[in-house]
């Protein structure tokens, strides 16, 4: 009885009443990703409309301090307003204001990286709402939790989508889920998935020492507040576990060896402690770069699933390895499959950035729809 509006809503959609189909959003997250998808989608709308017949309405709007739901819609351009007309934020509140409306097509977005969230979608999926995320921590815990989200949203019939999770908007996810289904086989993966280390070791040079290359990262949005979460590899061990489980190997955290390439006392005391740490092994880090570049070779920090065995490092590549002309923050990732053996199937581009994995999250939204 609780469901029955919705429906009743659902099959008039589907058979009788409407030319077109219509999309609830509910937003959670308006920093870099979340602002650029409100963007696009202010942008985009009237062409869903007219090429694929789908309407996107934008209900629910939040960010860490304020949330906002409309039964009636918010323009995405003025988000703003609504937010500033909103009441604090509380994520349960805003999940119980989903399941109250109870509309058709909802589509919880999560551009956060917020752990409480991620724990929140099996509770949505069970609401029958689609999710979409940028948010890598569900999928990169437990095992047992990442089988069971997905089991929990295909019982349901609803979505869950996270393809920004590895490469922000290049087809990663998808292409390892069209592989499988139609019948191949992942036997190795080789990537550089972190747009922030790759950055870091393209810049060095004579005039630019390793702290520099840092700051310079940090400067330009590339890396995390503290950058530390970059260099300890933490990042690529996730986006490495999700690549991994996608292609049908259930590892877990501590399966992943790690080689880092900093002193453990880095990542210990504070940041000023650790810019006065990373500055004396400028000349070490140069010392070395010079001798590779005497080999033409270049750092490279490479993830790996071989043989079912996932490892992340420091690796030096000659020319020809594809990712040795690998340029600012792109990635790429290389798969050996049963059938791409001979010569890996490449995926190669922009992976860090706020518009690209913004517009990776849109074509999640719009797959949720099926047009």
């Amino acid at each position: 009885r609780n469901n029955l509006r919705k429906a009743l809503n659902a099959i008039h959609e589907g058979f009788f009443l409407s030319n077109y189909k219509e999309l609830h959003l509910f937003l959670v997250g308006v920093g870099n990703v979340g602002k650029s998808l409100l963007q696009q989608i202010q942008n985009q709308r009237e062409v869903l409309m007219n090429d694929l017949r789908l309407k996107i309405n934008l209900i629910g709007v939040a960010n860490s301090r304020t949330m906002c739901i409309r039964p009636e819609g918010i323009e995405p351009a003025i988000y703003e307003e609504a937010l500033k007309k909103g009441e604090p934020y509380d994520i349960n509140q805003y999940m119980d204001k989903i399941f109250d409306l109870n509309v058709r097509n909802s589509v919880f977005i999560d551009c956060t990286g917020n752990e409480v969230i991620a724990s929140s979608y099996g509770k949505l999926f069970e609401h029958y709402v689609s999710v979409v995320t940028a948010n890598k921590i569900a999928c990169s815990s437990e095992y047992s939790l990442y089988k069971s989200l997905k089991e929990n949203a295909k019982e349901h019939g609803v979505r869950f989508m996270f393809e920004t999770n590895v490469g922000a908007g290049l087809p990663v996810i998808n292409t390892i889920n069209d592989l499988i289904r139609s019948g191949d086989k992942i036997l190795k993966i080789e990537a550089v998935v972190s747009g922030t280390l790759n950055f870091i070791f393209n810049v060095l040079s004579e005039d630019v020492p390793m702290s520099k290359a840092i700051r310079l990262a940090k400067e330009k949005g590339f890396s995390e507040p503290d950058p530390r979460l970059d260099l300890s590899g933490t990042d690529v061990v996730r986006k490495l576990i999700i690549l991994a489980r996608e292609s049908g190997y259930p590892i877990e955290k501590e399966d992943v060896a790690i080689q880092t390439f900093l002193p453990k006392d880095c990542f210990e005391g504070s940041m000023d402690e650790f810019w006065n740490k990373v500055e004396t092994l400028d000349a070490s880090f140069e010392a070395e770069r010079k001798k590779l570049a005497a080999q033409g070779k270049k750092w490279r920090f490479i993830a790996q699933l071989d043989n079912g065995k996932p490892s992340i490092g420091l690796q030096s590549v000659d020319s020809k390895h594809p990712a040795y002309d690998l340029e600012g923050s792109n990635n790429i990732i290389m798969f050996t499959t049963a059938r791409y053996f001979e010569q890996p199937m490449v995926i190669k581009g922009y992976g860090a950035g706020a518009e690209v994995t913004a517009a990776g999250v849109f074509a999640d939204i719009i797959r949720v729809a099926n047009v």
